[in-house]
């Protein structure tokens, strides 16, 4: 546990990209299409900082996977477990999420998201855009790193402090202009 911190949890810190990357996914995606067979209703996909070539991250690799709809996914929760995933009901609305292999010593995050739904096409616009435009790749590094410092016991705060960044890239990315939430 870390001071000042209520919970065994990971502190923010960034790493540079690490060519392992891919494989890493590509390794647990096999292991996930398996357990998760009953429940998928789509692809499972490499999202977050570790999924952008280049791009500083934290050393976890965060896969979403599209599911039906949370009700008809519930039982993948056990089914996750038993492969090492820990449960935790973060944004229970919109997603089921999980961490491996336990909060305080992260490698994986999963996030079982309805099949087209708004967190499904947002997450993949913004790691699409970040892929196809350096620049704004460099834009969100540095914020990340400005952010890691200043949130670096506080994830939570630091995922949302990149919320109106990430609204700026998804907004035109899926042609409009309005406000998305992430």
């Amino acid at each position: 546990m870390t001071t000042g911190d209520h919970h065994a949890d990971a502190a923010v810190e960034l790493v540079p990209y690490d060519l392992s990357w891919p494989a890493l996914f590509d390794q647990e995606r096999a292991v996930l299409a398996s357990t998760l067979a009953p429940w998928l209703a789509g692809p499972i996909e490499h999202i977050g900082s570790t999924a952008v070539p280049g791009l500083i991250a934290k050393p976890v690799i965060d896969i979403m996977a599209a599911v039906e709809n949370l009700d008809a996914s519930r039982a993948s929760i056990s089914a996750v477990a038993e492969i090492g995933y820990v449960y935790f009901p973060y944004r229970a609305d919109v997603m089921h999420w999980f961490c491996k292999p336990s909060p305080a010593i992260r490698t994986h995050h999963l996030h079982l998201v309805p099949m087209g739904s708004r967190l499904w096409i947002e997450r993949l616009a913004f790691r699409d855009a970040l892929r196809r435009n350096p620049a704004t790749a460099a834009d969100y590094a540095s914020l990340k790193q400005q952010l890691a410092k200043q949130y670096k016991f506080d994830r939570e705060g630091y995922t949302n402090a990149k919320a109106s960044f990430v609204q700026s890239v998804v907004a035109p990315a899926l042609g409009h202009e309005g406000t998305a939430s992430t």
